[in-house]
């Protein structure tokens, strides 16, 4: 474990996202789809599972969704904005689909699944 400074991050996926994280020993989140320009990982737990539980597991086929908690090196971070979307719980930053290997390269620990929703 590191002593350096890093920010937990939330993101809620689906059965589909996790296959592909699992894939990647839980180190990465992998590449967006041409229709994804963005990667939104949110600040907040309740957020996420407000996303897995109400979004993903009532549209994905297998009626299922996922939270998924990260950290990330702080200093990275710093140069997203963080986006209120909503009420105040409704946080995120707004990564562009290009900059996601980056991103990847920042996480630190491995990516844990900490909820699961089923419709």
């Amino acid at each position: 474990m590191t002593d350096e400074a890093t920010i937990t991050l939330y993101r809620p996926i689906g059965s589909d996202e996790l296959r592909l994280i699992e894939a990647s020993g839980y180190t990465a989140f992998p590449p967006r789809r041409p229709e994804q320009p963005i990667f939104y990982p949110v600040l907040k737990e309740e957020y996420a599972a407000q996303i897995a539980r109400d979004w993903n597991a009532k549209r994905n086929d297998d009626r299922r969704g996922y939270v998924t908690r990260f950290r990330v090196r702080a200093q990275f971070l710093i140069r997203y904005e963080v986006r209120t979307v909503g009420g105040g719980v409704h946080q995120e930053l707004w990564v562009p689909a290009a900059e996601l290997e980056l991103f990847n390269q920042n996480i630190v620990g491995p990516i844990e699944v900490i909820a699961e929703f089923l419709s």
